[in-house]
């Protein structure tokens, strides 16, 4: 295996801090149930303050994570390929 350069490093800091909460890893499984919620349909799945779910979005979305969709005055969250990727991996750990 080659070592990888700092860049790459950086890189995977980003997306397991994207990760790193309990709150995230919870929103990223019930976006793979619920695909494309908003954050009002995603605080009512998880009964959880709406203005908290969008800090954890915003940190989710900067890891690549997940993406957003504008519809009208609404934002439609979902999972990206990677945060599908990181959720399979953290399901290895239970």
């Amino acid at each position: 295996m080659y070592p990888m350069d700092k860049k790459r490093y950086q890189d995977l800091e980003r997306i397991l801090k994207g990760a790193g909460s309990h709150w995230r890893i919870q929103i990223m499984d019930t976006l793979e149930k619920h695909s494309e919620l908003s954050v009002m349909e995603l605080a009512e799945h998880l009964s959880a303050d709406y203005r908290t779910l969008s800090e954890h979005l915003r940190k989710l979305s900067i890891a690549g994570l997940l993406m957003k969709r504008h519809e009208g005055a609404s934002v439609r969250h979902a999972l990206t390929e990677r945060g599908k990727n990181v959720l399979k991996f953290c399901r290895t750990l239970e």
